[in-house]
């Protein structure tokens, strides 16, 4: 017996899942944000990156940043769960937007002695990561960038003496003069 599609189960060789990065106007008030997150794990859906802050304290909204991946269809019942949410504003998917600009900033902290902390300064001037701290065995790198840049600084870290990452989640935003 065949298990019907849903958003919850979808057979083998249907569609396949899709990353997106969603930006969502939201009011800053106590409890949106676990509302939000709340939506996400009550129906299973994962969330790959999430960033929050207040972006206008006039009207008191925030935006928040997550990333989530999914089919085509679960990624429209999360947009349109969002977008019925009483505190929401407004959603806006970036995926497949060439335009929009995406970035993170990590902290990275490599610890090494000789030929290693050598390379590992060589590679950080390649990255323009800035060091932030340096003692006689250990730095620690800001690195700011496309996700899939630090993705590659930190592989490359590994051997030569990785301590500790802190990553800050994407933020995403349009090119040109026009507001979200």
């Amino acid at each position: 017996m065949t298990q019907p599609a849903s958003a919850y189960f979808i057979p083998d060789g249907q569609a396949p899942e899709i990353r997106t990065t969603l930006a969502v106007v939201v009011d800053n008030e106590p409890g949106v944000l676990a509302r939000v997150v709340g939506l996400f794990s009550a129906r299973g859906y994962n969330i790959e990156s999430l960033t929050v802050a207040e972006t206008d304290h006039t009207r008191h909204t925030s935006r928040i940043t997550v990333v989530t991946s999914g089919t085509p269809q679960i990624l429209q019942q999360i947009r349109s769960q969002l977008d019925r949410m009483v505190a929401v504003h407004r959603v806006i998917d970036f995926h497949g937007d060439e335009s929009a600009l995406r970035r993170e900033l990590a902290l990275i902290k490599v610890a090494g002695k000789g030929e290693a902390r050598v390379e590992a300064l060589r590679l950080a001037d390649a990255f323009k990561a800035r060091v932030l701290d340096a003692t006689l065995d250990s730095f620690v790198f800001e690195l700011t960038g496309a996700p899939r840049k630090l993705d590659d600084f930190i592989e490359l870290m590994r051997p030569l003496g990785l301590v500790e990452v802190s990553r800050t989640g994407i933020a995403a935003i349009r090119r040109g003069g026009e507001a979200l």
